[in-house]
């Protein structure tokens, strides 16, 4: 809820009024977004609203903007000094809007009151085609995650089709992507020296189309790698696949090439990335004066369920390192870690610590994988020649730091605020950097000391783990551990338990469909998680996103590294066969299993699936109970 006692001008303006107020006369830059505003450092554009402020430029939002009309929204401001700034909001417009069966989802948690229809597909492009209509000669800035992961040729899975770089649909001037601070801060330099927008072509991580008569941008310090052209990866799924591995590659290394790609009469450039955010960059990124909450104007229309979810959480860090073949975040966030001081951290706790609403409750103390925080290569030179995807499989790397302990000096700090009852880890933790390792190595890392501090203070009766698949064929093309460490770690998590006499569950999160997967796999992970004890409900069918590895194999048939083809289910009738073995313990799905299965090579487990466990008894008990309440 929003604090009435503020002034309206603690928020970043999104009407002309409030423009006024503020004494303005002209704005340098106008923001469109397909977010309702919340200024809140997990909301992108309040990062990049804030960011702007503090370089004294006169900013304004338009959050989610009427496109169906006469277009006003869009001219309300005039035409900035300096750009239009458009994304499609904090997930892709796509993936916001449709389930992975390509069905329209009944809400939307970046809308007030959760209400759905307030953006259109493709977001990005649709804001951007009507800023060019309306103001031809201002510039269009692209951002965000729904312009990163398209920055390239890519497979739109609610077309079914490739598509060029969102530059070319689009026709914005500039693409920032991956995490925009660093590019943001070298544009707005140049700029305020008078350099002219149309020659801004060597800033790093930005992407731009050239005609394909025009000279490349000189820069001495980088090599330039050539992509197959759009046209080629049209005509051959195979080339597409062999693309991405280069992309990928580039996209992770530290000191990467510039990569080009012919497109019709075009060339599209992309810049090579920024070194990864140092700890005092990040720390002023979270340190902007936020107000921590959403614009007044949406008190009336319900809370932001997004919001509400992070509210009263704290980011300790960005990127990833895990490397899975069906995660966008390495390739938008990127796959080094760059994290946030203690103070930072601790600061952030405290402010939370003091709103009104805070009961007592720290939501999470995470991040994209909760136990990343400090994590990096011992040997920085190492890092700087590697162009894995992943710093964890098929092994952990021998030059990977994963001590613990920092994230235990923080956890115990945070919990110990006069105001912190209770200061929970939400996000998903990498269990296979907690077991498998030698004892000296847990106990120089504080494996077994952060397990027991996780365990016995931060979780809120569930954990959330991400084994994803319990078939090792399927693992390993998703880039993940084998489940023996899933095993593992529940018989660690169990013991705690045990020991401090708590009544905990872990969450296991499981995908359907994924590349290399068949019903057969499904049978064994539905037998296996029952045998655990597990009725599971976080999962989820594969919905192939752009820019990863999965979706790469879904279009083509092709790994992008070996050039093999990988059956994969793509039909919704494949789809939702594999997802139903998820439901094993519906009673209407049982006479469709043994059907399935029993003239298959795996009919032996119609009778671990169908038949009584030890360990299902309690759960067998449960839903008779329902059955004979709902009688």
């Amino acid at each position: 809820m929003t604090d009435a006692r503020r002034p309206i001008t603690d928020w970043l303006p999104i009407t002309q009024k409030e423009v006024a107020r503020r004494g303005w006369t002209e704005l340098d830059v106008v923001l469109i977004s397909g977010d309702a505003y919340v200024d809140h450092p997990a909301f992108g554009t309040a990062v990049i609203g804030r960011l702007m402020e503090s370089q004294g430029l006169r900013v304004a939002i338009v959050p989610q903007p009427n496109w169906r009309d006469d277009w006003r929204d869009f001219k309300k401001f005039g035409a900035p000094r300096l750009f239009f700034g458009v994304t499609g909001g904090c997930m892709d417009p796509m993936v916001n809007k449709y389930t992975a069966n390509k069905r329209l989802r009944a809400n939307d948690a970046y809308t007030p009151g959760g209400q759905a229809g307030f953006r259109p597909d493709y977001a990005t492009v649709v804001y951007s085609q009507i800023l060019k209509q309306l103001y031809p000669e201002v510039p269009v800035v692209i951002g965000g995650i729904e312009a990163s992961l398209r920055r390239v040729t890519h497979y739109d899975y609610w077309s079914d089709q490739l598509k060029p770089s969102i530059l070319c649909d689009s026709g914005a001037d500039l693409l920032i992507y991956g995490m925009g601070e660093q590019p943001l801060l070298s544009l707005l330099r140049l700029l305020g020296k008078g350099v002219p927008f149309e020659t801004l072509r060597t800033i790093p991580q930005t992407a731009f189309v050239l005609d394909a008569a025009e000279a490349l941008p000189k820069n001495k310090h980088w090599e330039t790698f050539e992509l197959a052209a759009h046209e080629e990866c049209l005509r051959s799924k195979r080339t597409f696949a062999s693309n991405f591995k280069y992309i990928e590659q580039e996209s992770n290394k530290q000191y990467a090439r510039r990569l080009t790609q012919p497109v019709g009469d075009e060339l599209l450039v992309i810049n090579p990335p920024f070194q990864t955010m140092t700890e005092q960059e990040i720390d002023s990124s979270f340190d902007l004066p936020y107000t921590r909450l959403p614009h007044p104007k949406y008190h009336k229309r319900g809370p932001i369920p997004a919001y509400e979810m992070i509210k009263f959480s704290v980011n300790m860090h960005r990127g990833c390192f895990g490397g899975c073949s069906f995660c966008t975040i390495s390739a938008h966030q990127g796959k080094m870690v760059a994290s946030r001081s203690k103070a930072s951290i601790l600061k952030e706790v405290d402010t939370i610590a003091n709103m009104d609403e805070f009961k007592g409750y720290i939501s999470d103390l995470g991040g994209p994988s909760g136990n990343m925080y400090k994590m990096k290569g011992v040997d920085q030179a190492i890092c700087d020649r590697c162009v894995s995807p992943s710093c964890i499989f098929p092994t952990v790397c021998y030059n990977l730091d994963t001590n613990h302990k920092p994230m235990l000096e923080i956890y115990q700090e945070a919990a110990a605020h006069p105001k912190v009852k209770k200061a929970f880890v939400s996000s998903g933790i990498r269990y296979d950097l907690l077991v498998g390792q030698s004892e000296a190595e847990a106990e120089a890392n504080g494996y077994d000391a952060y397990m027991d501090q996780l365990v016995s203070h931060h979780v809120s009766g569930r954990l959330k783990v991400a084994p994803e698949h319990t078939s090792d064929h399927v693992l390993k093309l998703m880039r993940k551990p084998s489940f023996k460490r899933f095993h593992a770690f529940k018989e660690k998590f169990d013991a705690i338990c045990k020991k401090r006499g708590l009544k905990q569950q872990l969450i296991p999160y499981f995908i359907s469909s994924h590349p290399g997967c068949e019903l057969e796999d499904m049978a064994h992970l539905a037998a296996e998680t029952k045998a655990l004890g597990f009725e599971l409900e976080q999962v989820q069918d594969f919905t192939p996103t752009p820019m990863t590895v999965a979706t790469v194999i879904y279009y083509s048939g092709y790994h992008p590294y070996t050039l093999k083809p990988v059956k994969t289910a793509r039909t919704q009738l494949q789809k939702r066969e594999q997802k139903r073995f998820f439901f094993w313990y519906n009673q209407e799905n049982h006479g469709w299993i043994r059907r399935v299965l029993e003239h298959t090579s795996v009919a032996h487990l119609v009778n671990r699936l169908l038949g009584p466990s030890p360990t299902a008894k309690p759960l067998e008990a449960k839903r008779k109970r329902a059955g004979q309440r709902r009688r």
